[in-house]
């Protein structure tokens, strides 16, 4: 069993920042994948960006050049730095760990709100 502890979330003027972490522990060995997920209201949940274990990254179009991805092997956290945030960022926000045997683990959510 993962554990994932996000927070970071909030409200934000658009134009602001703000950085999600997510925190992981427990059987934290052969993890393939970690990454984050939104889910809008009325929406689907979507890959927001992604990284693997040898570092590379990937991202949705819509924040591409506003999003970077980064992990911290050490403390086994992920951070989702979000610059230029638009109000169609708003959503909740999700941490993924996928392990190399498939199995997803997810956190509670956080809540990142853009609006003026």
């Amino acid at each position: 069993q993962v554990h994932l502890v996000e927070s970071g979330g909030g409200l934000v003027q658009p134009g602001g920042s703000l950085r999600l972490s997510c925190a992981a522990s427990g059987n934290i060995f052969s993890i393939d994948r970690m990454g984050w997920y939104r889910q809008a209201p009325g929406k689907q949940r979507e890959l927001v960006a992604s990284i693997i274990s040898g570092g590379s990254t990937n991202y949705v179009d819509s924040v591409k050049g506003r999003f970077t991805i980064s992990r911290d092997n050490a403390k086994n956290t992920v951070y989702l730095q979000m610059n230029s945030l638009k109000p169609e960022d708003t959503a909740i926000y999700y941490c993924n760990v996928r392990k190399v045997n498939g199995l997803d683990y997810w956190g509670q959510g956080t809540k990142v709100t853009v609006s003026s």
